[in-house]
């Protein structure tokens, strides 16, 4: 007895290899998707046909059953059944004894041979999940687009299994929401391998944001150029800030300091707390690519600009939440690192909280301009028994005067760096 995982496209039986055609023949039990089946049905009259749309979790149970009483098995799978396909599930579920693979050209191959594109240097993801509705710049990890949308923000060519929600237009009104538009083209291809099969190549977001594509369908994101900003260590003024008070904002010798403070991790879960124009939290975005950003600022206008910083550098691992901390921090996952840039007076309260939440090795920093605050960091900080250091940082840049220049001192910033007693050397 065994199983067998074969690939199969939509030209069905046609399709298919002598050795995937003599497994399903021989197999009293096949399962797959109620597509699939329907594409071989006509040849396997003898066979219990199982149907696991909505039930791939019951899959490894109806294997081990068939198995147990002498019954062999085959299971459909699209395409490669290895690429985002059912058989690393079911090895994972059955082990690898026993279990073979007999895979068709997978949906990139064909497709890429349709764009006469080479694939070698692609990135796969995909976006099959449940409906979350249009994307917005903000959306978190959560919506259904949310790892396609970082795989194209990181890599310039990735090629997407799209779903009925999800589908190529939507796509491209996200990709055109967060900022991109001629440096970016998409190659769509439709119902590959049937008769009404349709191949675009290059279409322009705008085109493609309003077509209907008839699936199913995958997609081809292509970048052109990089607009990416530099991942940290961004000059004051490349951000919008509040006008006519320019420099509501953490500044560039204070905000690397506290990024390095910060420790980010790549896949770092960070809070930004008082977010003022974004530029803490947004670089921390930039260093913690595969994590997330959860910023909140209470000052409506600093929030309009810290979301079109977040738009104008093409950020999209970065939630923004207009209110006062620590309302709405509950929703928040717990981090594993966080920022005080602001704290609206709540200071105590927050930095007590923050500790409770605080992932294991997580580090809370906080800069203050006035000595009463930081008197209020450090009293708490020994209240709660946390372990902490400040740095005095005091920075001067140079200004012309004539024909030369002179070095003007900013206010300085004192930066605290917090965490557990316990987790001093971790």
């Amino acid at each position: 007895m065994s199983v067998s995982i074969i690939g199969i496209l939509d030209d069905g039986w046609a399709g298919l290899a002598d050795a995937a055609r003599q497994a399903l023949q021989q197999a009293e039990l096949v399962i797959g998707v109620g597509r699939t089946l329907e594409l071989v049905r006509p040849y396997l009259a003898q066979a219990d046909l199982r149907d696991m749309d909505g039930a791939l979790t019951r899959c490894p149970e109806w294997i081990k059953s068939a198995l147990a009483s002498g019954q062999s098995v085959a299971v459909l799978a699209t395409g490669d059944p290895l690429c985002h396909g059912i058989a690393t599930y079911l090895l994972d579920k059955l082990g690898h004894d026993g279990v073979r693979i007999l895979p068709a050209p997978s949906t990139l191959q064909i497709a890429f041979a349709r764009w006469q594109k080479p694939w070698h240097d692609v990135v796969l993801a995909s976006c099959h999940s449940a409906d979350a509705g249009e994307w917005l710049p903000g959306a978190g990890p959560v919506h259904g687009l949310y790892p396609l949308m970082r795989a194209i923000a990181l890599n310039r060519r990735v090629f997407a299994f799209t779903s009925p929600d999800n589908d190529p237009s939507r796509l491209a009104r996200a990709l055109l929401s967060m900022g991109y538009d001629d440096d970016v083209r998409l190659s769509v291809a439709c119902r590959l391998l049937l008769d009404d099969e349709v191949i675009y190549t290059g279409l322009t977001l705008a085109k493609a944001a309003y077509m209907q594509f008839p699936g199913p369908c995958v997609a081809l994101v292509e970048r052109s150029g990089d607009a990416n900003m530099p991942g940290f260590g961004l000059e004051d003024l490349e951000y919008i800030q509040r006008t006519p008070e320019k420099g509501l904002i953490t500044k560039q010798e204070a905000r690397a300091l506290s990024l390095a403070k910060l420790r980010l991790r790549p896949d770092a879960v960070v809070w930004d707390i008082g977010a003022g124009s974004g530029s803490v939290g947004l670089e921390a975005a930039r260093l913690a690519p595969y994590g997330h950003v959860w910023a909140i600022e209470k000052n409506a206008a600093d929030a309009a600009n810290a979301r079109a910083n977040a738009a104008q550098f093409r950020v999209g691992n970065y939630t923004l939440r207009e209110g006062k901390a620590p309302a709405g921090l509950d929703a928040w996952p717990d981090p594993d690192a966080v920022f005080i840039g602001g704290s609206g007076g709540e200071l105590g309260e927050l930095i007590k909280l923050i500790s409770k939440r605080l992932k294991p090795g997580g580090r809370l920093v906080m800069n203050f301009v006035t000595l009463e605050n930081l008197a209020t960091a450090t009293a708490t900080l020994k209240e709660i028994d946390a372990a902490w250091d400040v740095v005095q940082l005091q920075a001067s840049r140079s200004q012309p005067i004539l024909d030369m220049h002179r070095m003007a001192a900013q206010n300085p910033v004192w930066v605290v760096t917090a965490w557990h007693q316990d987790k001093e050397n971790e």
